[in-house]
């Protein structure tokens, strides 16, 4: 940590890299756009400091996601059958890079799964046989690694795929739960730090309980390359759903689906203010494992929550790691009355 002195010699701590952002992310962004050894290209945030108006300067128009349509879209990919009988569902992914917008005028160049971070949502059944086409449009060798069951020359370890190049991934999805997918190209860490990842649901064949459902990716970015974060998010935008508050409705039971894949810090939480919510342990059994109001995950972890509100109302809910949470992973619940969920 650098010290400097007061004027009687006494030695002053510096800020940490947190705290400054903290204070104002203004002066990171601006330090990044200043520096030619950084990528993040910048333009004007504004004059205001603090993470009080980092959750104010509104959702950007070029994230590549729209953060309140991508908590409820799956891609259950192109459907046919084989003689057999047996779902066969078809997917493409292409990685490409480009510069996402994370806040109003701070852009940070992404290696993406279809121009987005986190990629597309992918889900089908158990017993389904996926085919996923992967053409590599990226500047680097890139991969993808699925979670869950699958054949050795499946598995996106060994079989690295140069720029232009294709390769097709196959097998049969199992088992149900929550899985991730992610590039398994070295170094790992630089590869997901930079959005190579998305999630991936194989619903049980006897399906679940109806419910308004939910995917949300806990992740951040690393905008001065650091290797440390210095954005928090649930699908990547910081405070969207501050922004734009999640609609529920009292007394519907609600599902998410939450993914861990934060890099650089080792652990990452969700929490809900005024409600607890039945934990399914990486969905992989239909009864819960806890009932609580805060969960912990390290990287790759992912868990089904479900919960229902009794009370109408705005709630809060984001990582109880109150830096993390001051840094933009923080959302609200708007629960009303009935009516049409928005």
């Amino acid at each position: 940590m650098v010290r400097g002195s007061r004027g009687g010699g006494e030695p002053v701590k510096s800020l940490s890299r947190r705290e400054a952002l903290k204070r104002s992310l203004i002066g990171i962004a601006g330090a990044a756009s200043a520096s030619s050894s950084v990528q993040a290209q910048v333009t004007t945030l504004g004059t205001h400091p603090g993470p009080h108006d980092l959750m104010t300067r509104g959702v950007p128009k070029d994230a590549g996601i729209d953060p309140t349509a991508f908590l409820r879209h799956f891609d259950t990919g192109v459907v046919s059958r084989r003689a057999n009988g047996q779902t066969v569902r078809e997917y493409r992914i292409i990685a490409m890079d480009r510069n996402l917008e994370l806040m109003p005028g701070l852009f940070y160049p992404a290696w993406t799964f279809n121009g987005q971070v986190p990629g597309p949502t992918l889900r089908c059944t158990e017993g389904d046989f996926v085919r996923v086409h992967f053409h590599n449009a990226g500047a680097h060798q890139h991969s993808i690694h699925f979670h869950g069951f699958h054949p050795a020359n499946m598995d996106g370890v060994f079989e690295q795929i140069e720029p232009g190049g294709s390769f097709v991934y196959e097998f049969t999805a199992e088992p149900f739960g929550l899985q991730l997918y992610h590039c398994h190209t070295m170094p790992l860490k630089k590869h997901i730090a930079k959005g190579l990842y998305g999630a991936m649901i194989i619903d049980p064949k006897r399906g679940r309980p109806e419910a308004h459902e939910m995917m949300m990716v806990m992740n951040g970015f690393d905008v001065n390359f650091d290797g440390e974060n210095e954005i928090y998010a649930v699908n990547t935008v910081p405070f969207a759903y501050q922004a734009n508050p999640i609609v529920l409705k009292r007394g519907e039971l609600n599902r998410i689906y939450l993914v861990n894949v934060l890099e650089f810090d080792l652990i990452n939480s969700m929490h809900t203010h005024a409600n607890f919510f039945h934990v399914f342990r990486t969905g992989t059994s239909l009864v819960p494992t806890e009932f609580t109001d805060t969960v912990s995950m390290g990287q790759g972890e992912r868990h089904v929550l479900e919960f229902t509100y009794n009370h109408t109302g705005k709630f809060m809910f984001h990582a109880h790691q109150s830096e993390f949470a001051e840094l933009g992973w923080m959302g609200m619940f708007d629960v009303r009355e009935g009516g049409p969920v928005a």
